[in-house]
């Protein structure tokens, strides 16, 4: 029995998963580097919040470090935390800002809190004065109405001379609410905004742009810019080629292959009738591994906006998902394939090189950044580097 077990010792678990996502590292680096090179007299940091956009923060960063960025923005403390080890010099900015009870763990890891509010601002203060020098960084509010200092309240601060010495801000920046829309007049808005806040805080860092304002051009890079999931390759702005390297790909094991009669149905609420014999591959793929239930080909309501659902990728082809998508399954019909092209084993690429992360986000009515961010827990994962 032991012989018999020892026998399977060294079989990879990815060629065996039924999910498996592969992330090429060297398409990231590269995806940074050209955003980098697009900043131009900026420089250009790395967005690794949400678990690096669904990739892996610890490879993904430790990657994004190596090629380079010295600058990272994460969401949380809990991400910078797990950051700090792979990119160990680095600049982390914690978007969220500093809590009671957050303290410890910020300043032990070397992270930079943003500042958002009155009320941050306050405690912040009296954090200070209870352990001396640390640097912060300033949100302001342009615009986007979201999170900020107002303008008024971060320039009364610029020019508050009874403020701490303490009080040392190494970066102010804002977030531009239409930059995917280089036709709004909400981002030369902003700019304005924005050009009058660097400037009462003159000597320090500025940052308005994240990876669409980066297209906007110089006028809105300032001293740092802040792309995200330009680097992950998704798109950024409305109506542009992509110019960004795929990154992610994501596949699902087909169980099983089944004949179908013609008007037969398919799957939950036999939202799909069949207008001829099919042949049906069930992928082992569904909404709680972010293979979101809107793709679905029938059934759901997006369907009455968005004529087509989702499409998956194999033997050469694209084919569609047939019915409803369900929590660990998805249909698709191979019936225009050849009878033998795809067998039970196979895998069919979700979203990858062959369709597009934003294509399928399309036909669920969101964007690349949810499908990226939602990628559940059970893909086994495979990272790609240059040297593979």
């Amino acid at each position: 029995m032991t012989d018999f077990i020892d026998s399977f010792e060294d079989e990879d678990p990815f060629d065996s998963a039924g999910l498996r996502l592969t992330v090429d590292l060297t398409a990231l680096t590269e995806n940074w580097k050209d955003m980098a090179r697009r900043s131009a007299k900026a420089r250009a940091a790395a967005v690794v919040k949400a678990d690096a956009y669904g990739t892996g923060i610890e490879d993904s960063g430790e990657a994004l470090y190596m090629a380079g960025a010295r600058d990272f923005f994460v969401a949380t403390v809990d991400e910078g935390v797990t950051l700090r080890p792979y990119a160990p010099d680095a600049r982390i900015f914690v978007l969220s800002g500093i809590w009671p009870g957050t303290e410890r763990r910020l300043f032990e890891n070397d992270l930079v809190p943003v500042i958002s509010s009155e009320e941050q601002l306050a405690f912040w203060m009296a954090v200070l004065a209870e352990y001396g020098d640390y640097p912060c960084a300033l949100n302001v509010d342009t615009g986007f109405n979201r999170l900020g200092l107002s303008m008024d309240e971060a320039i009364a601060l610029a020019d508050d001379v009874s403020r701490p010495a303490s009080f040392a801000p190494v970066l102010v920046m804002s977030h531009l609410a239409c930059s995917d829309d280089h036709s709004s007049e909400m981002n030369r808005q902003q700019l304005e905004s924005f050009r009058q806040v660097s400037a009462a805080y003159e000597g320090i860092d500025s940052s308005l742009a994240a990876s669409a304002g980066i297209f906007l051009g110089s006028d809105y890079h300032f001293d740092l810019t802040r792309p995200g999931i330009a680097l992950y390759g998704g798109e950024s702005v409305n109506d542009m080629v992509n110019p960004m390297r795929p990154v992610v790909s994501a596949e699902a094991r087909i169980i099983q292959v089944r004949t179908v009669k013609e008007g037969e149905s398919v799957g939950y609420g036999r939202a799909t009738r069949l207008t001829r014999d099919s042949r049906l591959a069930i992928v082992s793929a569904g909404y709680a591994d972010g293979y979101l239930r809107s793709q679905s080909s029938a059934g759901v309501p997006l369907r009455q906006t968005v004529p087509r659902g989702g499409q998956g990728f194999v033997a050469g082809r694209k084919v569609p998902v047939a019915g409803r998508i369900s929590m660990d399954l998805t249909i698709f019909d191979v019936t225009d394939l050849p009878e033998n092209a795809v067998r039970a084993g196979d895998y069919v690429e979700l979203f990858g090189k062959n369709v597009l992360v934003d294509d399928v986000a399309r036909s669920a009515g969101t964007i690349g950044y949810e499908i990226l961010t939602s990628i559940g827990l059970r893909h086994e994962r495979r990272y790609l580097h240059e040297e593979d």
